[in-house]
């Protein structure tokens, strides 16, 4: 038995403010049945990756070629294709196996709907609904809520909404570039952030700049350990410690 989607209090965000809408790159036109051209296809296609799944996710394993096809041919809607990224096998082993259920429905509301979560109380009633009904009774309800419907509807790529208000230099951080694949709490567990290789990175040298074989400078680190090195100092005795009888040298007799 499925429960019902708990109510929870909405926030002031960007998305929510009227009279201020920014085109921008993330947003593309509506694109209704058949594909008109391959370059409509492709840029269909490109931006649905890029808002489903994060930078360091873009992989070409990763792709759904069936999905594509379906879509090129106008077999599914652009929300089918959504739908079909949301619930494939590297969205799940690269977003809900590593997190929990909160991180995943964040994870998911960013992508599907374009915006933040609102609070915590957000989080809990759509984990509820992973929970009862399973990733894709979760994304089916995503996709056909009304907020999905009334800004995205069928033909419609998911964008991240008003990213770039006009009284901002520069707009928020997209959400594929902003979130990594771990949760706050999972990053805790594993000791991140951590600073990974800072130290090579300020030593790094281009491999044209390197020094070659019998140049100068290979021998300055060399060179600097032979001026700062020190001789074996010799021990202080003080000469009321000195035994004489052991220190004269004298012949033994048979």
């Amino acid at each position: 038995m499925s429960l019902p989607l708990l109510n929870y209090t909405t926030s002031s965000q960007n998305q929510r403010v009227e009279g201020y809408e920014v085109p921008g790159e993330e947003q593309l036109r509506p694109t209704p049945g058949m594909m008109n051209s391959e370059e409509d296809a492709e840029a269909t296609i490109w931006a649905a990756y890029r808002q489903i799944f994060s930078e360091h996710q873009m992989l070409a394993s990763n792709r759904q070629r069936f999905l594509e096809s379906q879509l090129r041919y106008g077999q599914i809607t652009v929300k089918d294709f959504i739908f079909g990224l949301l619930t494939s096998d590297p969205f799940r082993r690269w977003n809900y196996e590593p997190n929990s259920n909160y991180r995943f429905v964040e994870l998911c509301v960013q992508r599907a709907l374009g915006r933040d979560v609102y609070n915590e109380a957000e989080k809990i009633a759509w984990s509820i609904v992973v929970g009862t009904k399973g990733i894709n009774g979760f994304v089916e309800d995503l996709l056909n809520s009304e907020e999905y419907l009334n800004n995205f509807s069928e033909d419609t790529v998911p964008y991240q909404r008003r990213r770039v208000l006009p009284q901002k230099d520069q707009g928020e951080t997209p959400f594929n570039l902003k979130t990594p694949r771990y949760g706050p709490y999972y990053r805790q567990q594993l000791g991140f952030p951590q600073i990974v290789w800072q130290n090579q990175v300020r030593r790094f040298i281009p491999q044209e700049k390197q020094p070659k074989a019998g140049d100068p400078t290979l021998f300055l680190n060399v060179a600097r350990g032979l001026s700062s090195a020190k001789g074996n100092a010799l021990p202080k005795v003080s000469a009321m410690n000195i035994d004489y009888d052991k220190k004269v040298p004298y012949r033994k007799f048979n």
